[in-house]
């Protein structure tokens, strides 16, 4: 084809196809153009079959003798295989996960918190704060120079130098 040997062919479309590749991860947030109901039309699933395909196909037209139509056959088959694993163990996993479970002190303002060593009046204590991102323990001190007792519920008011300055936390309920 084109005066070229087929394996060579599919060493070329294995190369282009393999640096699409990686530039598409580099560039996925920009070029995603996925559609989350058709997972047939994501870039990363169309690009992994053809490199699957193309390194098959490479592969078996190096080193057996088969019919260029049946190495073709069997590539398409090896590529589907490697490209639903692919998908199923490792895309749709990625994708349902949380983006991130770092936090920033600036997230934690407003959230409420509980104490786990009181609060003296002048002083430092702890306090936890239970989030999706787990448990975060944090050092803590009173916002309005009060005393807080032990497993108080308190509210984050700011986070300066790694230490949360909290107030007593009075949810109030409005009932119709």
């Amino acid at each position: 084809m084109f005066g070229y040997s087929l394996d060579i062919i599919y060493l070329i479309i294995l190369i282009v196809i393999g640096c699409c590749t990686v530039l598409y991860l580099f560039f996925a947030d920009i070029a995603d153009v996925s559609l989350d109901t058709i997972p047939i039309f994501d870039p990363a699933i169309i690009l992994s079959f053809i490199t699957f395909t193309a390194a098959a196909g490479y592969i078996f037209e190096r080193f057996t003798s088969f019919t260029s139509l049946i190495i073709l056959g069997i590539a398409f088959f090896i590529a589907s295989i490697f490209t639903a694993l692919l998908y199923f163990f490792l895309l749709v996993p990625l994708r349902s996960a949380e983006v991130s479970l770092a936090y920033t002190d600036a997230s934690l303002e407003s959230q409420v918190a509980r104490v786990i060593v009181p609060i003296p009046l002048d002083g430092f204590g702890e306090i936890v704060i239970e989030g999706v991102n787990g448990i975060i323990s944090k050092r803590a001190a009173s916002y309005h120079h009060v005393e807080i007792p032990y497993d108080t519920q308190v509210l984050i008011i700011e986070v300066r130098d790694g230490t949360a300055f909290v107030a007593i936390y009075e949810n109030e309920e409005f009932t119709f």
